[in-house]
């Protein structure tokens, strides 16, 4: 996956309590800074992820995808690099990577899958069509797909 296809980052600095008892960041929070990451996205094109009772909809994490491929430490900043591999009508998938900012290795890809449901029903509904909008102003070429 290349750079433009993820046009959002965000750097993280590894905390030692997030790391494991071989000293490396605990596999799951790769995961964790992949989300907190993809918060960041949806709020800069308007969706107000972090707070979900302004929120016009829920969003349920259905699939994760994560293959690791180098290590992380304590105190290393880490890189995330995200954005929208796929829009259907009521899913997304947010495609993933995670550098070490020292040396630009990679660490890990991924991806995950988002469903918009209605906060009552919580049922699937259509992708706001206000955040649809933002997604493709920042990735045109998704609306190819």
């Amino acid at each position: 996956m290349s750079a433009p296809a993820l046009p959002y980052r965000n750097t993280m600095l590894v905390r030692f309590s997030d790391t494991d008892a071989q000293g490396h960041l605990y596999f799951a929070n790769y995961l964790v800074y992949a989300d907190e990451v993809a918060g960041f996205y949806m709020e800069e094109l308007g969706f107000g992820a972090m707070n979900p009772q302004t929120a016009p909809c829920f969003i349920f994490t259905v699939n994760i995808n994560c293959d690791y491929l180098g290590e992380c430490r304590a105190y290393e900043t880490v890189e995330v690099r995200l954005g929208y591999s796929r829009l259907g009508r009521s899913s997304a998938d947010l495609a993933f990577e995670l550098h070490a900012e020292e040396g630009n290795r990679i660490l890990a890809r991924g991806s995950l899958t988002q469903v918009f449901t209605d906060k009552e029903s919580r049922r699937p509904i259509p992708i706001p069509a206000s955040f649809r909008a933002a997604i493709l102003a920042r990735q045109p070429a998704l609306a190819d797909s």
